[in-house]
């Protein structure tokens, strides 16, 4: 399943889209390796990320845990925001609306969630944001979210 979306934002470099392809795959363990984040593509204000099913993922009913799909929106943000910010620059997520729409169960049904984030609006110090989930088999929509991430310049 290709992306109609991410063809209305422009690439990165190649060096800046290297750098954000491989995020999540530091040397120490971090979340997003925990939960096998997966980079697919990266462009100006936009990625799209994937979460590769697991049971481990499936709550007790045995759908896939809401955290971990809350988690791939607010994950597949960071390249899109952080890929144009300067270096040493951080920021965070400080708003977070999530609506779910339908999960992904386990067994034969199961299938990965994939999410595509975007920017709607770039201030100075807040970044404006939307992601979808959806089932990487059926297309289904999962979830959608509102984000807003607060940007703070680098310390020299």
């Amino acid at each position: 399943m290709t992306s109609i979306r991410a063809a209305s934002f422009e690439p990165l470099d190649d060096e800046t889209t290297r750098r954000w392809m491989r995020f999540g795959k530091s040397g120490t363990t971090t979340y997003p390796m925990l939960l096998g984040l997966v980079v697919e593509d990266v462009r100006r204000d936009f990625c799209r990320m994937r979460l590769p099913f697991r049971n481990e993922l499936l709550q007790a009913a045995g759908v896939m845990h809401g955290g971990a799909v809350a988690s791939l929106l607010d994950h597949v943000m960071v390249p899109a925001v952080g890929a144009v910010l300067e270096r040493g620059a951080s920021y965070s997520t400080v708003d977070m609306h999530v609506q779910y729409m339908r999960g992904i169960v386990g067994g034969d049904r199961a299938e990965d969630a994939i999410a595509e984030g975007w920017v709607t609006r770039r201030g100075r110090r807040t970044v404006f944001c939307e992601a979808e989930a959806f089932g990487s088999v059926t297309g289904d929509l999962l979830a959608k979210s509102v984000l807003t991430y607060a940007i703070s310049s680098s310390k020299v």
